[in-house]
């Protein structure tokens, strides 16, 4: 079948071009490609002599020759440099192929086919440059002829892919790769040929030949056109970029390392509760890390032992019979359907959440916290798990537990990156823990101190209807040094005592007992209240100073005398901790319902009466106990029967949800109905105020008044002369047996006259005497004298002497204390049960003399 030649053939880039020579030597046909060879149209030409035409005046005798010979019969074949007509020098060299011929007339004649050398230097030179770069390149080139298979490949794609470079002719991208990524080939190579549009870094992945393990090629495609522009095939560069794509995975494995590990540094460790922060470990890990996680702590270390199974020495020291016994206390998985653990085949059975477990002897996990070291567990070849990494939690030197990375199969597997990662995961979570187990344990024994330090059971008083309460902070939260105390003072009287020593942990539960005790020493010294606080603050400032001094020489009973040297010198000192405490002292009087109160900067008592609204006592708030210089005020208010009295500290009306002064509005609302049981007036307070939030420690001290019936006192003065002794046994003659309370006569006629004697002998002034008479009696002997009494003991000359030791013998107590205007000495006795009064031994009666 004939076919026209289109553009772009062969024969244009090798410029073939012919034409015919007559008998007469002339040229007789002129093709149009020698026409486009040579510029010279055929009119022009037919009828021309070539040799004068075309060729150089030196060469043209020789070429009549070579013209007369091929007109005779001879072929000839050779190189011939030719002008174009008109034109000198020289510049074109032809390959001539002239074949002698005959006309229809039988005369000689000649067809001349010319070939322009220069062309074919041209294309012998790119086919030279195409093959030295199809295949000298360290690229693997490969063309694909327009049905998509494998023209030509170069002998670095036939060394990746096997054979020889002609072995890949016919192939197709199924020969290559697998289905998945073959189909995508294919289509992209399809796109490429119908669109034109070149496609670059296209990545596939497959296997080589005789190689398991997955190589990366990143491939460039381009669409390959003849010199008429007609597509012909597509042209790839396959470059292998296995390396290149390991280091970008290990890049991105180590982001994603340092991303986990900044991740770990934010979430965990952010409470100060043991499961708590090993939960915050599994958020951290799954799934980021791995697809399932445990974590197992030493039993010892949750139940508070002060030496933790998981130290190196008891480790060493484990019995054959396994490791110690740990607590399942998190677990996380990121598998649907999985098991809530590892699959590691170190215990019978899975523990369950909570579940007390040991790891036999030598399963790795046991081997991990015995040595320290990370273990792999293999994977159960019946169930999802991949492997696992059993990571010691080591802090301080000391494991105190383990944690179980699990990826299930499917995943990547654990590499060293992992195992450091892991690691430090495990270690970081291992110290908050350990830290939690230390604020733990401190903060146990702070409550210890603190609850010891609270008054035990329902504090009892007379006059006064008591009930209180006492909530710690949660968990997350450190102890405050909040206290309250109930004393009971002479003369039924009662001290109520609120405070709290700014701070938490330890320190402030100290700080609070070493205030509690010296409130209650001074309070049985029965200070007026600003004294006491005057006294308390000198003690608060000693507690802050590095010897335990005070730092003024202010206070009561001339502060100078508390001084020692080392006291001297710690006030020279910096402080080392400073200590500050607010606190509210009141003594209530039930005989006359008279309440005295003085604040050391403390919230302000409250009150509701009987049909009034509750409302804030103004008393001076004056400093906080710790910083000195001021002295306190005090103010006496007297309450009604049946009024309630509130003290409590910050934590009641105070927190982060709400402003002081709008605790101070509910509390004042929520002290309504004083005539309701006060148990439950309490709680009505403490469930109005939401207390709940549990971010401070809460007191709450509350009394109703109940002030001693006028018929519970006698009170009479006796002028200072000695009849008024026997005045005074007739008096509490009389006033006991209206009591009914015979048994009681003859002691109490006894005492009284011991210590009206003493009144009228070193006293001064009015004698006066009161009898009170509530759970116990009580007897209180008043004059204007200023000294104190004090017990000695008699010689056995002496005739006097043995009065106090009378009294201190026959009383419960005996005491006195001062008074704005002298001093009152006074005893208690118990008030009879109906027993026999017990038999007084041989020691207690040759006490007495």
């Amino acid at each position: 079948m004939w076919q026209s030649s289109p553009p772009g053939s062969i024969y244009d880039y090798i410029r073939v071009a012919s034409f015919s020579i007559g008998p007469d030597g002339l040229i007789e046909q002129w093709s149009r490609r020698a026409a486009g060879l040579f510029g010279v149209p055929a009119d022009k030409a037919v009828g021309m002599d070539p040799v004068e035409a075309f060729m150089p005046a030196e060469l043209r005798g020789d070429g009549h020759r070579r013209v007369g010979e091929i007109l005779d019969g001879k072929e000839w074949t050779g190189l011939v440099p030719f002008r174009m007509p008109g034109e000198d020098p020289v510049h074109g060299l032809a390959e001539i192929y002239v074949m002698p011929s005959e006309t229809g007339a039988g005369e000689r004649a000649a067809l001349c086919i010319v070939v322009d050398v220069r062309a074919l230097r041209r294309i012998e030179t790119d086919l030279a440059a195409s093959q030295a770069i199809f295949g000298q390149s360290p690229f693997g080139f490969v063309l694909f002829g327009t049905d998509l298979t494998v023209i030509r490949a170069n002998q670095r794609f036939a060394t990746v892919f096997g054979g020889q470079a002609a072995d890949h002719r016919g192939r197709t991208v199924d020969d290559y790769l697998s289905r998945p990524e073959a189909d995508r080939l294919t289509a992209t190579l399809e796109r490429v040929l119908e669109t034109g549009a070149s496609v670059t870094d296209l990545q596939l992945v497959g296997t080589a030949p005789g190689d398991s393990d997955n190589r990366h090629w990143s491939m460039n495609l381009y669409r390959v056109h003849s010199g008429s522009g007609r597509p012909i095939g597509i042209a790839g560069l396959a470059t292998d970029v296995t390396r290149r794509h390991i280091a970008a995975r290990e890049a991105a494995s180590a982001r994603r390392n340092l991303a986990l590990l900044n991740e770990a540094s934010a979430r965990i460790g952010n409470s100060l509760d043991l499961e708590t922060t090993a939960r915050e470990l599994l958020d951290v890990a799954v799934p980021g890390f791995c697809d399932l996680a445990s974590v197992d702590l030493y039993q010892g270390l949750l139940t508070g032992d002060d030496a933790p199974p998981g130290s190196w020495d008891s480790l060493r020291q484990e019995s054959v019979g396994g490791s110690a016994e740990l607590r399942r206390v998190a677990l996380a998985s990121a598998v649907s359907d999985a098991l809530p653990a590892t699959a590691a085949p170190d215990t019978a059975g899975t523990p369950a959440l909570g579940a007390v477990h040991r790891f036999s002897y030598n399963s790795p996990c046991a081997i991990a916290l015995r040595t320290g070291h990370v273990e792999d567990v293999p994977g159960d070849d019946r169930g999802f798990v991949q492997s696992t990494l059993a990571v010691p939690m080591v802090a301080h030197d000391t494991v105190v537990g383990l944690v179980q990375f699990s990826r299930t199969k499917g995943s990547e597997p654990f590499g060293e990156r992992d195992r450091a990662l892991a690691t430090e995961l495990a270690a970081r979570a291992a110290v908050c823990i350990d830290n939690a187990r230390l604020y733990r344990r401190e903060h146990e024994r702070a409550l210890i101190l603190q609850r010891s330090l609270l008054p035990p059971g329902d504090p009892v008083a007379a006059g006064l209807d008591i009930a209180c309460r006492y909530l710690p902070g949660n968990t997350a939260t450190e102890v405050g040094g909040d206290w309250f105390d109930v004393i009971e003072l002479p003369g039924h009287r009662t001290a109520l005592v609120v405070g709290d020593v700014m701070g938490r942990g330890l320190r402030a539960a100290v700080a609070m007992g070493e205030l509690r005790t010296a409130v209650r020493t001074l309070a049985l010294l029965d200070l007026e209240p600003a004294e006491v606080l005057s006294a308390l603050d000198e003690v608060a400032r000693g507690l802050g100073t590095p010897a335990g001094g005070t730092s003024s020489s202010d206070g009561f009973g001339g502060g100078a005398q508390w001084h020692s040297r080392a006291a001297h010198k710690s006030r020279q000192a910096d402080l080392s901790e400073v200590y500050l405490a607010t606190c509210v002292y009141a003594v209530y009087d039930p005989v006359t319902r008279r309440c005295t109160f003085a604040n050391a900067g403390h919230l302000p008592p409250a009150v509701v009466e009987p049909g009034e609204p509750a409302i804030l006592l103004d008393v001076p708030p004056g400093m906080p106990l710790g910083v000195g210089g001021e002295p306190f005020e005090e103010v006496e208010v007297e309450l009604k029967e049946g009024a309630l009295l509130a003290l409590y500290t910050d934590g009641l009306v105070e927190s982060r949800d709400h402003p002081l002064d709008e605790g101070l509005d509910t509390l004042r609302g929520a002290l309504v109905e004083p005539e309701r049981p006060l148990e439950d007036v309490c709680d009505h307070v403490l469930t109005t105020l939401d207390t709940r939030h549990g971010e401070d420690d809460i007191a709450l001290l509350m009394a109703r008044i109940r002030g001693l019936p006028a018929d519970a006192v006698g009170d009479w003065r006796l002028p200072r002369e000695p009849r008024s002794v026997g005045r005074a046994r007739e008096l509490a003659r009389g006033r006991l047996l209206a009591w009914d309370l015979e048994e009681l006569v003859d002691t109490t006629e006894l005492l009284v006259s011991e210590l009206v004697t003493n009144a009228l002998r070193y006293g001064e002034g009015e004698i006066r005497l009161r009898l009170l008479r509530d759970r116990t009696l009580v007897c209180e002997v008043w004059d204007a004298g200023l000294v104190q009494p004090r017990r000695r003991r008699a010689r056995d000359t002496d005739e006097g002497g043995r009065g106090l030791q009378l009294v201190g013998l026959l009383s419960v107590a005996w005491g006195s204390r001062r008074t704005p205007r002298g001093k009152t000495v006074w005893f208690e006795l118990a008030l009879p049960d109906g027993e026999p009064a017990a038999e007084r031994t041989v020691e207690q009666l040759l006490s007495m003399f």
